[in-house]
């Protein structure tokens, strides 16, 4: 089991950046595909970046292309998402997820929420106007 936790939201203006960071617990996070959604009040949960088992594997969604980007680095337990040009429809709770892919070290980014196996607690992204 793994354990999440994301930092680094906060309140920014818009056009303004801030980076995430979701630290895993265990020995084996080489082995988690990972991925960043978001939820604004009053919506659903949705898709916002995910990443395989390396860097160059990484899928966003169409409305943060170009302006967000998922790294990992898996000797820290971590993965950051990067976001640049916030506007203020990005107001939401954060949220990091974890899918485990058993005896493999080499896996895709995944994208359907349903498909992850575990999730931090969120973290507050506010965006002014």
């Amino acid at each position: 089991q793994v354990q999440l936790v994301e930092s680094g939201g906060g309140l920014v203006q818009a056009g303004g950046s801030l980076r995430l960071s979701c630290a895993a617990s265990g020995r084996t996070f080489r082995s988690y595909a990972m991925g960043w959604f978001r939820q604004a009040p009053g919506k659903e949960r949705e898709f916002v970046a995910a990443i395989g088992w390396n860097d160059n594997l990484t899928v966003y969604a169409d409305s943060v292309k170009g302006r967000f980007t998922m790294s990992r680095d898996n000797a820290k337990n971590t993965v950051y998402l990067q976001m640049n040009s916030l506007r203020p429809e990005e107001t939401a709770v954060y949220y990091c997820a974890a899918r485990h892919y058993s005896g493999s070290y080499y896996f895709p980014a995944q994208i359907e929420e349903r498909k992850y196996d575990y999730w931090g607690q969120g973290t507050q992204v506010t965006v002014s106007s």
